[in-house]
This record gives C-alpha cells, structure tokens and sequence, in this order.
C-alpha cells in the first residue's frame, strides 16, 4: 500500500487546483452510527480539519476554504450549535501556534456578527495575527450562505449605484468578484462534498460556476489526509473546457505541460 508521503509527493508532482471547497458533512451521522452523541460527530469532525490542513499546506495549495458553519445551522437544537461554537472556540486556540508558525492565513467569511463574542475575539485576533503570511489562505465559511453571500454583494453595489458612486453599465463579473465575501481568494477549482450527499447546499454559488465537483461516500469524521489526497487526484484526471471544445482544449493543454 502506498504510503502518505509518497501519495502526497505524485499528487504533488502533477498540477494542483489553487483553491479547493470543502463541504464537511457527515458528523451527525458518523457519531449516531457509533451510538454517540452528535457532538462527538463534531469533534472527531475538526480533528479532520487539522489533517487536512496540515496536508493541504504540505502539497501546496494557495487555498483552502472549509464550510463550517452554515447560516442555516443556527436553526440546529440550541445544546448543538452552542456545542460547535465551543469546538470551534477550542479549534482556534489550539491551532493558533501551528498556524502562525506554517504561514498560514486565516480568513473568514459569512455573517460573522452573529457568532458569540467569545468566538469571534480569537478569531478577529488569529485573522490579525496571520494577516501577513503567505504560504496559503485558511478560509472558515462560518454562519455563511452562497445565497446570503450574493443579497450581501447585491446590497452593496445598489448602494454605491445609489450614491452615484458607480454607473450600471458598469457593473461586471469582476466587480461581483470583488464585492463577494471572497474578494481576494484564487478561482475555486474544486468542491468536495463528503458523506454522499450531492449538491452544494448554499455553498460557493457564484465561485462554484466553473469548479469542478467531487463526492465521496466518506463521512468527514474519516476524512484525512488520504483522502483528500484521493480527490486532488481525481481533480488532475479531469479535462476542464469552460466553455472550449476538446479540439480547442488540447493545445492548451499541451503547452502548459
């Protein structure tokens, strides 16, 4: 059998995506087969989470954005999303030292004023604190919709079309891509969605236009380093057209090679 680093080094020697989404379901579902509470589900869950990151840094992503918390997900039984904010609390003290140290930074997005204040003052101060670095950009999809996303963007072009600001006319993609919560971020080259479950349930909507979309049977809790390794994988099998035909496709692809 293959080991990790060798794994991780032929994933490594091929093309990579520069940006992967990764929909992390499963916990529930992972801990009531083991006839455990569903918290347990979500703390085995972000144990996943520093795998995965810490092999997404080894290969090379640029980044990596994890939803985490729907907007949807406040209408979970109140003892479960009090339970998530303590992990996620927990997550980010934990990990500060590791992400600061492997130049790491974090990043968030969603309605994050709706998170408790006793999460949301380590994570506005590990965001700081990580603002300068380089290597790759950890985003946190937290109290976040694709849909509440483009209301947001939406609002806020209206608004500057209301002040005379901007022209109608002069609204572009680009603009949608830099008034969006992602401004800033690559291109999102692939969605992963774990547990079986197939669609993108309000996640990366606009971002996701073009992404291409890995499912996997796998419930997060057991997803590791492996298997993410698996889905880069299966991206680098792909041939991504946008739009093109094949014809026009190869020559492209050839001379990127």
């Amino acid at each position: 059998m293959e080991s990790l680093v060798d794994l991780e080094s032929r994933v490594k020697s091929r093309p990579l995506p520069q940006h992967i989404g990764i929909i992390m379901d499963g916990n529930g579902r992972w801990a009531e087969s083991r006839k455990l509470p569903r918290l347990e589900g979500h703390r085995e869950g972000s144990t996943s989470v520093q795998e995965v990151t810490r092999s997404a840094r080894r290969l090379g992503l640029k980044a990596l954005t994890l939803y985490a918390f729907s907007a949807q997900n406040w209408s979970r039984p109140a003892d479960e999303v009090a339970g998530l904010m303590d992990l996620l609390r927990e997550y980010l003290l934990k990990e500060r030292t590791e992400i600061l140290e492997n130049d790491i930074k974090l990043n968030a997005i969603g309605e994050l004023e709706k998170l408790p204040r006793y999460v949301r003052e380590p994570l506005d101060a590990l965001r700081e604190e990580s603002a300068s670095n380089r290597s790759m950009v950890l985003t946190l999809a937290l109290s976040y919709g694709g849909r509440e996303e483009l209301v947001a963007m939406a609002r806020r072009i209206a608004e500057e079309v209301r002040a005379g600001n901007l022209e109608p006319q002069a609204v572009s993609e680009a603009l949608v891509d830099a008034t969006l919560w992602t401004a800033g971020l690559p291109p999102v080259d692939l969605v992963v969605r774990t547990s079986g479950e197939r669609r993108l349930s309000n996640f990366l909507l606009w971002q996701s236009a073009y992404a291409e979309l890995y499912f996997t049977e796998t419930l997060w809790p057991d997803f590791r380093a492996q298997q993410l390794c698996e889905a880069v994988g299966a991206f680098q099998q792909r041939e991504r057209r946008f739009g093109l035909t094949q014809a026009q496709v190869t020559p492209i692809r050839l001379a990127g090679t």
